[in-house]
């Protein structure tokens, strides 16, 4: 947390700008800066539970004696979305969005997973700019979507980004803080949106703990290695079981699984798959015969239901279809009753999958 000294020096470090005449921090020049460093006077944009860690950690701020934060309001969507609950919860005075009466009010904004564009207009009313928590190592997945695309894609390494605010464009502007991430082995989108949102937090803090220093040395982002992360969508749940392998739908699962269940059509029945259990080691009673994509084996000893998918068998414990069930009560109820024992994927043609249903293991 901040010492008396480091106030002051970065007090000096503002004064000495005010003095030489420096207007820029906020990206617009001839701003005028009500303030002379922290305590700032924070106006902060959020919605979601990974913009919380970063609203609590300036609560507490606001209530401690670092010198850090003067005053803390919030600007929240409309619903019962979990900034807006905390807020209320811990008496911090609330804006609806779009907000009204800001003019000369705040020295610095706060945008943590908003999923608003704020219009120039609005940027220029802060002397130091508007500052967003950013949950990936910029300019790689820019967009709404950074922590799904994150684990979708493979990546060994995120991390989280500072940057300052540019109207009309996401996730464009420049850097002042970035900190890396190692991505644990099978997390889920879940678990690193919970370790990144803790991350974000403190990063945060420490930006805006030098945050002169670090907008004199802010970096422009470059179009190298930049890549986008559009908004999940069940499209994205439907199984290619010709096409994908079993890490792939690992990556799938992991990534989307939380907010909507794989899915495939089983004798023209939409059938969500549940409790996925990861790639299986299987033994046919025909080893000459190659298995099909999308063909099910059921697993007694594990009480699995093993796909075959693109290199491989991938297992699951439970399934929806009327009710959810068992891999034990699809067998016994359904799949033992037929000889099309075959996952189809949406994709495929009416002739190949009358085709592929004909087929059996």
């Amino acid at each position: 947390m901040w010492t008396n000294n480091r106030t002051a020096g970065v007090c000096l470090r503002v004064l000495h700008c005010l003095q030489t005449g420096c207007r820029t921090w906020g990206g617009v020049r001839g701003a005028h800066l009500s303030s002379s460093g922290p305590p700032w006077r924070l106006l902060f944009f959020g919605s979601d539970n990974f913009a919380v860690e970063s609203l609590k950690l300036l609560t507490v701020s606001r209530s401690s004696t670092d010198g850090l934060v003067e005053s803390l309001e919030v600007v929240t969507l409309s619903g019962n979305v979990p900034v807006k609950r905390f807020a209320l919860e811990n008496q911090l005075p609330t804006h609806s969005w779009p907000p009204d009466n800001v003019d000369g009010r705040f020295d610095i904004g706060v945008v943590v997973s908003f999923g608003c564009l704020l219009p120039e207009r609005l940027i220029n009313k802060f002397p130091y700019g508007i500052l967003n928590v950013h949950p990936s190592l910029l300019p790689r997945w820019r967009g709404p979507a950074p922590i799904f695309h994150t684990i979708l894609h493979g990546d060994t390494v995120t991390g989280v980004t500072i940057m300052q605010i540019r109207p009309k464009r996401f996730d464009v502007g420049p850097i002042l803080n970035q900190e890396g991430h190692q991505v644990p082995e099978d997390c889920t989108a879940d678990e690193l949106g919970s370790a990144l949102a803790t991350k974000g937090a403190h990063l945060l803090i420490d930006t805006l703990m030098t945050l002169p220093e670090r907008m004199g040395n802010k970096k422009e982002q470059g179009q190298t290695g930049a890549t986008f992360a559009p908004k999940i969508n069940t499209s994205m749940s439907w199984m290619v079981w010709e096409e994908q392998t079993c890490d792939q739908i690992s990556r799938l699962y992991r990534a989307i699984g939380s907010l909507t269940h794989l899915r495939t059509i089983w004798m023209g029945r939409t059938v969500k798959l549940l409790n996925f259990v990861g790639k299986c080691h299987i033994s046919l009673s025909d080893e000459r015969r190659k298995p099909l994509p999308g063909s099910v084996s059921y697993q007694r000893e594990s009480n699995t239901l093993a796909v075959c998918c693109k290199d491989g068998w991938v297992g699951f414990k439970e399934v929806l279809l009327k009710k959810r069930l068992t891999a034990a009560d699809f067998y016994n109820g359904y799949l033992h009753q037929t000889d099309r024992g075959l996952f189809v994927s949406k994709t495929t043609s009416s002739e190949a999958r009358q085709m592929r249903e004909n087929s059996s293991l």
